[in-house]
């Protein structure tokens, strides 16, 4: 049987300079609260927006090794990348351009994403970032890691 593994990932951007940090780790149900602190990983992305620096995220935490030959679950706010799989038939189909025709602003992100995805064993959960700390469950605990992350290393090296 296929090992799960549970990768969180948010991040912050500064939308005025089009500079953000991302944050991410992996977690495994044997691990504790403070193993997933220790285990953030951030990084920096220059020239992007929310909606790229999501993707950017996502893409660079796919890389990581640990993920190989796992079945892999992903947790995100990002509406972007969970609509990605629904919208595959016909983004490939308009070739990534618009109804106009215009090549759509993330394209080679996108291209990138359903390359990767095709790789690995992904599933991709909506998580509601920002809720308040008496309804979080254990889920919404640890994705708070990530968006912390992401915030304090954009607060702190912006």
């Amino acid at each position: 049987m296929i090992e799960e593994i549970k990768l969180f990932c948010d991040g912050s951007v500064n939308p005025q300079k089009k500079i953000g940090y991302g944050a991410y780790f992996v977690y495994r149900d044997t691990d504790t609260l403070e193993i997933a602190k220790q285990n953030i990983q951030t990084k920096r992305f220059t020239d992007t927006s929310s909606t790229k620096l999501e993707l950017e995220v996502l893409l660079w935490a796919l890389d990581d090794k640990e993920l190989q030959d796992k079945a892999i679950v992903v947790y995100t706010d990002c509406q972007n990348i969970l609509g990605l799989e629904s919208r595959r038939e016909k983004l490939e189909l308009n070739n990534y351009k618009s109804a106009k025709g215009k090549l759509l602003n993330n394209h080679e992100l996108y291209k990138q994403f359903y390359k990767k995805t095709d790789t690995l064993n992904c599933t991709f959960i909506k998580v509601k970032g920002h809720k308040p700390s008496q309804s979080k469950d254990e889920i919404d605990k640890l994705f708070t890691l990530v968006d912390r992350g992401s915030r304090d290393a954009l607060r702190h090296n912006n």
